[in-house]
């Protein structure tokens, strides 16, 4: 399941020209340039569908289907130019924080469109079961979208009141993330749940989304380095990231969008951590009955 979500965020990143507004500094990413072929190449197909139905090749539905695809291109590249571009480093006004949440909110409907009619055709004996399969994959990752949509329009939202010049009148309200950490440690409760199964996938999608390269899981599960420090970290996953570099700092704002509970180490810290890293999950717990087990032991 997770290797056909990250299959699917490859192949199919879709999107709309914005070369020209790009400049020397803030180069188009490779994703962009793929976005930007993209929807030349769905244009084209409309045009080419258009000549064939004018010519009575085609039905007119077909024009219908490739007008959709044109427009799930151009919402795609909305998102490939601010959700999975590098938003930390500017703000935006209120209509782009809009526009970012209509797009995957158009592409969450367009994809649900398509999955009950997919269920009609199941249902009407047409096609087998396994024809919904990569539909219902697709509206999985487009609702992750959608999620971090949301987050992301918000973090934006918070930026640009920030870059606000202060005057007598408004308070200051900037907060140093280095004050979330404890003696280099933070926890979040979330709703103290995590679901391996139902939870890594989204997260590993969305991480591949925006920073173009794999989750760096540094372990899945019980390994041979927890047992040999006595934790039972079954159901529980570390990430290698850094919490407060850009990449902890996303992982973190997304583990706490869906409440999902964790341990974040700036450094390493005898007895719990081993290195910088994210926790996934809640703390581990001893292995052995002769030793106390320790609320915050989740390396």
């Amino acid at each position: 399941m997770r290797q056909s979500l990250l299959l699917l965020l490859s192949l199919g990143t879709l999107g709309f020209s914005y070369l020209s507004a790009q400049t020397a500094e803030n180069p188009p990413s490779a994703a962009e340039v793929r976005a930007n072929r993209a929807v030349e190449l769905a244009e084209q197909e409309l045009q080419r569908i258009t000549d064939l139905v004018g010519a009575g090749a085609l039905p007119r539905i077909r024009i219908q289907q490739a007008e959709l695809d044109l427009a799930d291109a151009r919402d795609e590249a909305i998102l490939q130019r601010t959700l999975f571009g590098d938003f930390t480093a500017k703000a935006a006004s209120g209509e782009e924080t809009k526009e970012i949440v209509d797009a995957a909110q158009r592409r969450v409907d367009r994809q649900q469109t398509r999955l009950e009619r997919a269920r009609e055709l199941i249902a009407a004996g047409v096609t087998a079961q396994s024809y919904i399969l990569p539909i219902e994959e697709e509206l999985t990752f487009r609702q992750t979208s959608l999620d971090l949509a949301r987050l992301h329009a918000r973090l934006m939202t918070e930026m640009a009141a920030a870059s606000v010049p202060k005057t007598a009148d408004i308070p200051e309200t900037a907060i140093d993330d280095s004050d979330l950490f404890w003696q280099g440690m933070e926890h979040y409760e979330g709703d103290g749940v995590f679901a391996e199964s139902r939870d890594l996938a989204p997260i590993e999608l969305a991480f591949a989304s925006k920073f173009a390269r794999p989750l760096p899981i540094s372990a899945e599960g019980a390994t041979e380095l927890h047992r040999a420090l006595g934790f039972d970290h079954r159901g529980r996953v570390d990430v290698a990231v850094n919490p407060i570099q850009p990449e902890g700092v996303w992982l973190r704002q997304y583990l706490k969008l869906h409440k999902i509970p964790y341990y974040a180490f700036a450094h390493a810290i005898p007895g719990k951590a081993t290195a910088a890293h994210v926790h996934i999950g809640p703390g581990s717990t001893h292995l052995s009955s002769r030793l106390a087990p320790h609320p915050h032991s989740a390396d």
